[in-house]
């Protein structure tokens, strides 16, 4: 399973960069917006320091939402850098650009799925990544994680290359979950990754050793 950083934040990026298990980031007009990130010159350089630092897919989100809008971003975002990943929505004319990008050999995201029929589309588009929202699912009283399983499963079934890349992933029970159904990918803040380190067993055994450690050497 591929870890993917859900943020703009250089100093979280570059933390999982050290910590040795990044292995992309995706992004969003609202994380941007998070780190004070204004106007398009100060996105597209905020885009290429990140790709400065991840060696990995990086998720840049078009704006527009008419098919031409989304090409002309689309392209101008993917030749920023070749980590670059062009984040299209589930609509209409997103599965259009996602086809169009396709054939024009650039990666992209569909990005608010929903539904397997949604993610069906998407992945018969070409998409590289679907992006099913596991925890705004489960805001709304559905499954998050049933859909992740069920375009798994579809994928599997048709060999579609299209990777599951669980978003909304909210918490270390979320992302050990997705990792059992079998999603390629997971994207998440920081605080989930750095929640994988923690069990009080290992607090525990650690003190003990290093109690026992004083008392021999003492």
């Amino acid at each position: 399973m591929k870890f993917f950083l859900d943020t703009a934040n250089l100093k979280e990026i570059q933390e999982a960069v050290e910590l040795g298990v990044l292995d992309g980031v995706t992004t969003n007009p609202s994380l941007m917006a998070k780190e004070g990130i204004k106007g398009t010159d100060a996105v597209m350089s905020h885009y290429k320091q990140i790709c400065e630092i991840v060696d990995g897919d990086v998720s840049a989100e078009v704006i527009a939402t008419d098919f031409e809008g989304m090409i002309r971003e689309g392209e101008a975002l993917a030749e920023l850098h070749p980590n670059i990943v062009v984040k299209v929505p589930m609509i209409k004319e997103g599965v259009k650009a996602i086809r169009y990008f396709s054939d024009k050999g650039i990666k992209t995201n569909c990005t608010l799925i929903f539904s397997a029929g949604q993610a069906l589309l998407a992945a018969k588009a070409g998409a590289t990544y679907v992006s099913p929202f596991v925890g705004r699912l489960d805001d709304i009283g559905h499954d998050g994680l049933q859909l992740v399983q069920q375009i798994v499963d579809i994928f599997s079934n048709y060999g579609y290359p299209t990777q599951v890349l669980a978003a909304s992933v909210r918490h270390v029970p979320h992302l050990l979950q997705c990792a059992e159904l079998g999603a390629d990918v997971v994207t998440c803040p920081l605080s989930v990754i750095m929640g994988l380190l923690n069990h009080p067993l290992t607090d525990k055994g650690l003190a003990t050793f290093l109690a026992d450690h004083k008392k021999v050497n003492a």
